[in-house]
């Protein structure tokens, strides 16, 4: 199977202007020097972080479902990342991967941040989500999705684990160290692409934008500065030292009752 190719973008964002983030987002990505397979956001990158949800969530018919369309069509590139929605009366944090081709598929958030009462705000995600693309099984998660280990274990087969997030600098230790973990146990490479900047509920974001191997050895990582960069992920190492190391068949089985 060919190797994947992965943006990641750093950045910082606009607080709840989808318009001026989209414009942003848009600058970058047509200046993109290199081709790639996947370019990832940050958690609600077109408003920050806002609990907001009657007012800046929008539907999946909205002008930044298309933006993503148009973005994706134009760069041949699936792009990811997740935005305030709402749907049927709720309101979800979710993650959308735009393919070139107009499809699209979603993950809602799983893990709501109690301690910013999002799970006031948003309701739940019910459902674990793997996608693929070009061959490769990719699993995307939500920023707190980071910290619960049995959501995101590697039952699916994945070969790539995503974290999209706003995660805040005064945790960033908890980032760093999370995120290996997570490619070590699961022996997947692992993307986690946060924001850096200060929102203006007064939080900062140190960034820390990472991409891990399936040994939680870093391929790329940035704190602080922006970041847009494509790195490319080699499957047929992955597969060796699955191969090599097979720890993934010795796992305990489970279910998890929602």
């Amino acid at each position: 199977m060919q190797n994947l190719n992965v943006t990641l973008i750093q950045t910082i964002l606009h607080w709840q202007d989808p318009a001026a983030n989209r414009q942003m987002f848009e600058d970058t990505l047509v200046k993109l020097d290199t081709s790639s397979d996947l370019i990832v956001l940050p958690e609600m990158f077109s408003t920050g972080f806002t609990m907001d949800s009657s007012t800046q969530a929008e539907a999946m018919s909205g002008t930044t479902m298309a933006w993503m369309q148009q973005m994706a069509e134009k760069t041949q590139s699936s792009i990811m990342g997740s935005l305030s929605m709402e749907e049927a009366g709720n309101y979800y944090n979710r993650l959308i991967c735009m393919y070139p081709n107009g499809k699209y598929v979603y993950y809602d958030k799983r893990h709501l941040f109690r301690m910013a009462n999002e799970h006031q705000y948003y309701s739940p995600g019910k459902q674990l989500i793997t996608l693929e693309i070009n061959g490769w099984v990719i699993c995307p998660l939500i920023c707190y999705d980071l910290r619960f280990p049995v959501w995101s274990r590697n039952k699916q087969g994945y070969d790539l684990l995503i974290y999209v997030a706003n995660w805040p600098e005064r945790r960033r230790l908890a980032w760093n160290a999370l995120l290996k973990a997570r490619a070590i146990e699961n022996i997947s490479y692992v993307v986690g692409v946060n924001r850096i900047g200060k929102d203006d509920n007064g939080i900062e974001y140190s960034g820390d934008s990472t991409a891990l191997d399936f040994l939680g050895q870093e391929i790329i990582h940035q704190a602080y500065k922006p970041l847009t960069s494509t790195i490319c992920l080699d499957y047929e190492k992955l597969r060796q030292f699955r191969k090599q190391f097979p720890a993934h068949q010795d796992a305990d089985d489970f279910e998890i009752m929602l």
